[in-house]
């Protein structure tokens, strides 16, 4: 099966990744991927510098970032290969470990639908 963390942040307070942990999440990620489990992760770029669009009642809009409504955003994500939703949460503690004390981030594990769910 396959999972997707989502990593929530609050934009105003997050910081940077320093050396120590831009090294760190390498490692654990060329790791993950020899294993099998890792299958794709990113960072995104600030709100800021995207646009969020709503469909209701059949009228489409759009709100340029920053989105001040809003505290947590999606900081990033990662796309991973697991029997099941305890391994997929193992996995993402695995991420948010590497992240140490001075962090303060929320991750949602989620299945994704299968394949053929959608056709």
């Amino acid at each position: 099966m396959r999972f997707l963390s989502l990593i929530r942040i609050d934009e105003t307070t997050a910081r940077p990744p320093d050396e120590r942990l831009l090294t760190e999440m390498g490692r654990l990620m060329e790791e993950m991927t020899r294993e099998g489990v890792l299958i794709q992760t990113a960072g995104l770029m600030p709100s800021a510098n995207g646009r969020r669009l709503r469909l209701r009642g059949g009228r489409i809009s759009a709100t340029d970032g920053p989105f001040a409504e809003s505290k947590e955003v999606i900081g990033g994500f990662a796309l991973f290969e697991a029997p099941d939703l305890d391994a997929a949460i193992a996995h993402t503690r695995r991420f948010l470990d590497v992240h140490g004390d001075g962090w303060d981030l929320e991750c949602e594990v989620r299945p994704l639908m299968p394949d053929n769910a959608c056709g």
